[in-house]
């Protein structure tokens, strides 16, 4: 093992995650790319996805693939998960990873709001605000539960080793979780159980739809893409609701998302949102924001920041996002001490493909 090996330190050697074995404690974090027109995936994203397998990024979390609905969202390039020709598709992007080593899951996906125009369902809209948009209806709650138990059927039949549901960002799961956009006054609003409610149900959908011992990870976050501050629980108490109702749903796992992997959540205490979430249920956690962005990251402390709260017992799994659009090689690049050939993340890589 080489000085840098040393640095990198555990996260590079094998794991489990719920029983899903890994090759490294790296994942690739989600990361939409526009790249799988009518919503296939081509060879091009199955190549793609193979290349960071085959260079130690053990878990491979795939953009956001939206589920069967007409309000997930209409981009025509985003990847869906329907049976045929998307499904064919997913199936070659599974092999590949497969042959390069590593393992893959299915990131579920429903805009809400987020989607623009926005013309489709969120969890409450008063008048006007988002413009277009329209409250869910339960008839609409139970057709959403069963998109959503499909697509986690047709990843089963593509290949995928787990199945991610995204419940961050302020997207249509997270829209229930977070008070500013949820002021229903049904069972689906109002306390943060009931905020958790739906959300809940869409993992015991998904839950009941694959096998036993195929992992369900539930992404969550504090931060929305429109709002950096927001927060869906203001204390480990309110926090510890809306987990183990993930948890008692069938959750497996629990990724994080925050925009800074080191910041603390709550007063008082230097644990991340990892950190909290795998305290307060148990649960294996991965753990992502910031990891790795540039060169400073080797230099700073920010990597010797990252393995002691790993070896701590504060996360699972990082997950790297950005620094792998212009860098499919940052693991096996920085494990062999090669910095210099791993470049900075800048905004134009989210316009490159290879």
């Amino acid at each position: 093992m080489t000085a840098t090996t040393t640095l990198l330190g555990s996260l590079l050697t094998p794991t489990t995650l719920a029983g899903l074995p890994l090759s490294s404690r790296f994942a690739m974090a989600p990361m939409t790319r526009f790249r799988s027109p009518g919503g296939v995936p081509t060879p091009e994203v199955a190549a793609y996805y193979r290349r960071r397998a085959e260079h130690g990024v053990g878990l491979i979390i795939t953009e956001g693939v939206l589920v069967d609905h007409p309000s997930a969202g209409h981009e025509t390039t985003v990847p869906r998960l329907t049976a045929g020709a998307a499904e064919d598709g997913w199936r070659r992007v599974t092999n590949e990873v497969h042959a390069g080593g590593g393992r893959i899951a299915a990131q579920l996906w429903h805009l809400g709001s987020a989607r623009e125009p926005v013309d489709g369902v969120a969890a409450w809209t008063p008048s006007g605000e988002p413009g277009g948009s329209r409250a869910m209806t339960l008839a609409d709650i139970d057709t959403l539960l069963a998109a959503y138990a499909e697509a986690a059927a047709g990843a089963v039949r593509a290949g995928f080793d787990a199945v991610e549901i995204h419940a961050a960002h302020g997207y249509l799961l997270d829209e229930f979780l977070w008070p500013h956009t949820n002021r229903r006054t049904d069972r689906f609003g109002g306390s943060p159980a009931a905020r958790a409610a739906f959300p809940a149900e869409v993992i015991r959908a998904v839950r009941g739809a694959v096998p036993a011992a195929m992992p369900v990870i539930v992404r969550f976050s504090q931060f929305k893409e429109r709002d950096f501050t927001a927060r869906i629980a203001e204390s480990p108490a309110e926090l510890a609701v809306i987990l183990d109702a993930f948890a008692a749903a069938g959750a497996d796992v629990l990724h994080a998302s925050q925009r800074r992997f080191a910041e603390p959540v709550f007063g008082g205490s230097a644990l991340n949102l990892a950190g909290w979430a795998g305290r307060l249920t148990g649960l294996p956690t991965i753990t992502v924001g910031s990891i790795g962005l540039d060169g400073a990251f080797f230099t700073s402390g920010a990597l010797d920041e990252l393995v002691r709260r790993h070896d701590a017992g504060e996360f699972d799994v990082a997950a790297l996002g950005r620094i792998l659009l212009g860098n499919p090689a940052w693991v096996s690049h920085a494990a062999a001490g090669r910095f210099g050939e791993i470049r900075d993340y800048r905004k134009s890589d989210e316009d490159t493909f290879f």
